[in-house]
């Protein structure tokens, strides 16, 4: 009885140092004093340099900064690749993904998402000298998407029988496609619509999209505490009216897209 009583003490103790390494993220954040959001800055009106102040700024700033304002310490931003977003999270050089991270079920295995604070229309652009007006036109064709991205993967999926070109930036992606040396380049409608309206080769977006994908903000797993509160701060902003005033900043009247919020700020579904 006695040998069970110290092993059942042992493991007891054990089991609370477990707890105690494992230390709440929420509460690390706070101890720090400052929130650090990994995010693109590459990638208008999400997130960019502004051309006079050279800060980046953006809608997935702005969404990282009400969560900083929730927790109650500034906002640092981080820079990253898209292929490196969900590495910086997991080796916690980041504490939050606002990098254009769109909803899969392969990412949902390593990462978590908070409810979707935008929903993206997944589509593809074509020089008007190439003539194709579907996805099916593409097929056996090249078409560029950013490595590592939701859209390459759309591609690779949706398309199969098409050659796909990545680039590291939007800019490469858009050059390769304005110089012919790809035929259609895949990627939030948004960002499209905006390129097409400044090529100076004629462009056209394929009004059909490849696919519809929600973004969420990305989290480390098993940080309930901090995953609770962004998802507050998401629904509380939705619920005051003030995401849409955000939302309106940057997609509204007098910006290049003049778009409504028309989806709901709610759980990610796979």
């Amino acid at each position: 009885m006695k040998l069970f009583s110290v092993l059942g003490l042992t493991a007891v103790l054990a089991t609370g140092l477990s707890c105690a390494a494992h230390a709440d993220q929420l509460a690390d954040i706070k101890a720090r004093g400052k929130l650090i959001c990994g995010t693109l800055g590459t990638s208008e009106p999400f997130s960019f340099q502004h051309p006079q102040t050279r800060e980046i700024v953006g809608y997935d700033v702005d969404i990282c900064k009400k969560v900083a304002d929730a927790v109650g310490v500034p906002l640092e931003l981080k820079t990253i690749a898209v292929e490196a977003r969900i590495p910086e999270l997991l080796q916690g050089r980041v504490d939050i993904l606002a990098a254009n991270l769109g909803y899969t079920p392969e990412r949902a295995q390593q990462i978590d998402f908070s409810y979707s604070y935008f929903v993206s229309q997944q589509k593809l652009l074509t020089t008007k000298e190439v003539g194709i007006t579907t996805a099916e036109g593409l097929a056996g064709k090249k078409i560029t998407a950013i490595k590592g991205s939701s859209s390459e993967q759309g591609v690779r999926r949706l398309i199969p029988t098409a050659e796909t070109v990545t680039f590291q930036d939007t800019s490469s992606a858009f050059l390769a496609l304005a110089q012919d040396k790809v035929d259609a380049f895949c990627a939030s409608e948004l960002i499209l619509v905006k390129l097409a309206k400044q090529s100076k080769v004629p462009m056209v977006v394929i009004e059909k999209s490849l696919f519809v994908e929600p973004w969420g903000l990305g989290l480390r797993k098993g940080e309930a505490a901090f995953k609770t509160l962004v998802n507050e701060t998401l629904a509380k902003a939705a619920g005051s009216g003030e995401l849409d005033k955000t939302f309106s900043k940057w997609f509204g009247p007098g910006t290049a897209f003049d778009i409504k919020r028309d989806y709901k700020i709610e759980e990610i579904k796979g």
